[in-house]
């Protein structure tokens, strides 16, 4: 496999809005960013994904763009944008930009110009269709409920699309002059510096035609069937995406890592192998192996041994094709401590353990800000204390269900994408030194226990364990195994443990990790060399290996 300048990086995902506020008005903002590039270097950190912060309703916060081209006032300037994009390469690091062209802004000017004039040029760049009797052109489910269809203002019949929000019209792909538009924007960001994107929601450019009365067969009580149902049965996809990467990407050795979620084994090799359409791609596996498609209320828990088996499958599945990008959470999802790990056993050990399984897979780490010192679910005592829309949407459809507002609210606390959206806990002073002012979403209580200030003076915290984890990725000894080695499973079958190999050229490395709190003994066959790192003082006796609850281990092998 071709050696690529990213792939022996560590990656940090920055949701703006709450990471640094710079201004006392409660909203972080690019200059935030800017302040905190030394903590990031210390830590490891080589690229930063920023989340949108371009010009916006800020309908999905962000991710419905009215300009393509504009820092979001909340956030800076453009001049700011280009301050930070200097400041990180003074310090060898990359900065990656959201790109969100699946939908924008129902108050983008291409948006306003295809309602003023339906007739107009600008009516291709969305898709408008008439309804039949009386209804919605087809029965598509919006991934944050109702229907994807939403009547054009000023007319009796006529309908816009949106798979997302209302405030976010779907472009239409399909007009050669709307992606001309995009690489165009594309381009004139990387050659501002920017070292690539993080691609959003992008297996959804591809409509099925035609979409008047395209119905699927009703999946909830609403009458409607999930929007989903059509990436499936979508064809041609990767004309656009080899299109996109061959006039913006592969000019400019940008890196791009896409959004792809219910890829099959034989799309892997399309999206992120030698030719692929993207560098890497989000691993998603473990994760969405607990969705269920009726709605939250009937999610299951991700187990231990469940989330092993979904990371060694993408482990198996894309190690001889591509490099994944690996990730226990994002500003979509709940905490990633909380999604795995059992409530009761919630402590330092146990997100040192998957802090520990996270960075030792092969493949490009992503750490979202916050997860660094162990931040965790927030409680939400009243569905007015949420912002998110999707959220709110699932409340809704727990109700509908049967559940009260009680259960409804203890679902939905689990879920809440506002779990990963809590501001940044730099400090124990108020408002966790995120804001002077009254931040935009309420700083989790526990930031008193949980802050960045206390855990960089304690050698033992959850923030120095990510930083020798980092450390250890770029280490010269052992790189060329942690980096490019071979991932292989060790004693899968047994019950909450997960173990595998790192095979390097030179070195080979072996990483433990007990998945429960009752302590274990595991005999490890051939000599153990050397202590690499652990998240507590291991048990060696030999070839076996006592393992404390949630003890993470790597160990060096013959």
């Amino acid at each position: 496999m071709r050696k690529e300048w990213w792939q022996e990086k560590v990656a940090y995902q920055i949701y703006p809005k709450s990471f640094k506020d710079t201004k006392g008005n409660g909203i972080g903002d690019i200059r935030g960013i800017i302040e905190k590039l030394d903590y990031l270097k210390s830590l490891g950190i080589d690229i930063i994904w920023i989340s949108p912060c371009f010009l916006s309703p800020l309908a999905d916060q962000g991710y419905d763009i009215a300009d393509y081209y504009k820092i979001d006032p909340r956030f800076g300037s453009n001049e700011d944008m280009e301050e930070l994009l200097a400041e990180a390469k003074k310090r060898d690091m990359h900065i990656l930009l959201d790109l969100v062209v699946n939908h924008c802004s129902d108050e983008h000017e291409w948006f306003q110009k295809a309602v003023a004039d339906p007739k107009g040029p600008y009516a291709d760049y969305f898709f408008f269709e008439e309804g039949i009797d009386g209804k919605e052109p087809n029965n598509w489910r919006s991934y944050f409920g109702g229907s994807v269809w939403e009547k054009v203002p000023g007319t009796e019949n006529t309908y816009y699309l949106h798979l997302f929000h209302k405030k976010q019209p779907d472009l239409n792909w399909e007009n050669p002059k709307l992606r001309e538009e995009i690489y165009k924007m594309i381009n004139w960001w990387l050659d501002k510096g920017v070292s690539g994107f993080r691609i959003d929601a992008i297996l959804n450019i591809k409509k099925v035609f035609p979409l008047q009365g395209h119905h699927y067969p009703a999946d909830r009580d609403d009458g409607m069937a999930a929007c989903t149902n059509m990436i499936y049965e979508a064809e041609g996809i990767g004309d656009f995406l080899r299109e996109m990467r061959d006039r913006c990407f592969r000019p400019h050795n940008a890196f791009s890592v896409g959004e792809v979620f219910n890829e099959t084994e034989e799309q892997i090799p399309e999206f992120i192998g030698e030719d692929g359409y993207f560098s890497s791609m989000f691993d998603f596996r473990a994760h969405s192996s607990g969705h269920s498609d009726k709605g939250w209320f009937d999610n299951k828990p991700v187990t231990p041994n469940a989330y092993r088996d979904n990371c060694f499958l993408t482990q198996r599945l894309v190690n001889p094709v591509g490099f994944i990008s690996t990730v226990i959470e994002n500003h979509d999802e709940s905490r990633g401590v909380n999604s795995y790990i059992p409530a009761e056993d919630l402590n330092d050990s146990s997100k040192k353990f998957i802090a520990t399984m996270l960075m030792m897979q092969r493949g490009l780490p992503f750490i979202y800000q916050g997860q660094e010192i162990g931040m965790e679910n927030v409680i939400f005592h009243d569905i007015s204390e949420v912002d998110d829309i999707s959220t709110l949407d699932e409340y809704k459809i727990a109700l509908e269900n049967g559940y009260s507002k009680e259960e409804a609210l203890k679902i939905v606390n689990r879920y809440s994408r506002d779990n990963a959206r809590t501001p940044m806990q730099w400090s124990s002073e108020k408002e966790a030194g995120f804001t002077t002012g009254k931040p935009w979403l309420p700083v989790n209580p526990n930031y008193t226990r949980i802050n960045v200030e206390s855990q960089e003076k304690d050698p033992r915290s959850v923030l120095s364990y990510y930083k020798a984890l980092c450390a250890l990725r770029k280490q010269e000894e052992y790189k060329e195994a942690v980096v490019y080695g071979e991932f292989i499973p060790f004693l899968e079958k047994e019950d909450r443990l997960m173990a595998f190999y790192r095979k390097g050229e030179k070195k080979t490395l072996l990483v433990l990790g007990n998945y429960r709190k009752e302590e274990r003994e595991v005999e490890i066959p051939g000599r153990i060399k050397k202590v690499v790192l652990s998240n507590v003082e291991p048990g060696i006796n030999g070839n076996r290996v006592k393992l404390s609850g949630y003890e993470s281990l790597i160990l060096e092998v013959e």
